[in-house]
């Protein structure tokens, strides 16, 4: 008989609000899901709260949570995270910065007065971004400050003997003058400043804007944090882990843990990333002796920072038709025996266009123990289930049965 496997199928800020264009509905509600309209009434599903208080709600405690670490105790920061992942070095006293290539008004206005208009520069591609990247380099990588390429428009800097100093997530301040979230240390602020000036006439932003695309004209600075020393998964839950994902967060937390990280081809990050692809790389490491996997998927997040509600309700169904259905099937087809857990990490509304820390709603689903309900997953009938989940990362717990009081788990 086989081992009993595990599922995370996380949905990167696939939560929201009711909204007005989708009949009162949020997206999730009004997506079309058949996968998880057939899971649902045989499932548990509820209400959890990821982000811990007094923390901001971001992708990294969030998904932290999720994988079941305590954001109070493991957290150090984003970028240092994502810094694993791409394999920078990092002594216990350099600073990792999170270096966003963002779009920035190109108006004739003092630096000051211009306005963040997008903070992934049309997702853009790793390709054209490595371009950008370099250019920057050339002119302002020094001892104390050195630059790593990531994935897309996400990027690292590291700096010797640094501070962990207080920066905004460009997503949180979209359409706004940047003047009052520009960085207070002097030498953050200069770079900023300075790759403007290297980048907004470079070449490959002549022919993105040629194109009808947004340029990628401004390195934006947040996500400081110290090296991070996480705990290994498989020793906390006795389960050979696998993350698959096109962010270097979300591989910087699974080669923390301890986790292999598998790599996807068309793995990009946004909406047309390469699902197909995921759940293969998924049942891959099932067959070939991984007892868990975790399939991160962005685009969620993405189109709610863009503020699209067509494209959201689009990223949910195709998270729901290209993941979970085919995931499920295979599973089911092979024989093997699972538990699935469906959930965001965080809360990223249309409305507001960037993180809240609301509750999320969950669906647990166990391919052995089917329940016989009446709902459907969506924020408002998690909410109504009576099944609520106060301290987040304890959700892993539940997933894996991990926990000897599992009722101080479920309220």
């Amino acid at each position: 008989m086989k081992k009993k496997k595990y599922v995370v199928v996380l949905g990167d800020g696939m939560a929201d609000e009711p909204i007005e264009s989708l009949f009162g509905k949020t997206p999730l509600e009004y997506a079309d899901t058949p996968a998880l309209d057939r899971l649902s009434p045989l499932s548990e599903i509820g209400m959890a709260y990821t982000i811990p208080k007094g923390m901001k709600p971001g992708s990294d405690t969030a998904n932290l949570s999720v994988l079941g670490y305590d954001p109070a105790r493991y957290y150090s920061g984003r970028s240092p995270l994502e810094a694993l992942s791409i394999g920078v070095p990092m002594k216990d006293t350099d600073v990792a910065i999170r270096c966003n290539i963002v779009t920035i008004s190109e108006e004739d206005v003092p630096f000051e007065k211009k306005r963040i208009l997008d903070h992934s520069s049309g997702e853009i591609s790793t390709e054209e971004c490595a371009v950008l990247l370099d250019a920057v380099k050339k002119e302002l990588q020094n001892e104390t400050y050195r630059f790593y390429t990531g994935t897309s428009y996400r990027h690292c800097l590291i700096w010797d003997q640094g501070s962990v100093v207080e920066l905004t997530p460009p997503h949180d301040v979209l359409g706004q003058v940047i003047g009052t979230y520009l960085p207070a240390q002097k030498d953050l602020l200069y770079m900023m400043k300075k790759s403007y000036e290297i980048l907004v006439e470079h070449p490959v932003n002549i022919e993105r804007k040629k194109r009808g695309l947004n340029p990628a004209n401004c390195c934006w600075f947040w996500g400081a944090g110290t090296k991070p020393a996480l705990s290994s998964f498989q020793e906390k839950y006795g389960l050979k882990g696998m993350m698959i994902s096109a962010v270097d967060l979300l591989k910087g937390i699974a080669t923390g843990a301890g986790m292999g990280v598998a790599c996807v081809e068309g793995a990009n990050g946004g909406l047309h990333t390469n699902y197909e692809g995921k759940v293969q790389a998924a049942l891959n490491a099932l067959e070939g002796g991984y007892d868990f996997a975790y399939i991160h998927v962005e685009a969620p997040d993405e189109m709610g920072h863009q503020g699209s509600v067509e494209k959201k309700v689009q990223a949910i169904e195709y998270l729901d038709q290209r993941v979970i259905g085919p995931l499920t099937r295979a599973l089911d087809e092979e024989g093997t025996a699972y538990r699935l857990l469906v959930m965001p990490d965080h809360p990223t509304p249309v409305r507001v266009r960037t993180h809240t820390a609301d509750g999320v709603p969950y669906l647990l689903y166990d391919s052995e123990s089917h329940k016989d309900e009446s709902w459907h997953y969506n924020e408002k009938e998690a909410a109504k289930s009576g099944n609520e989940i106060t301290l987040g990362h304890t959700i892993m717990d539940r997933l894996t049965k991990n926990s000897k009081n599992e009722e101080k788990i479920l309220k």
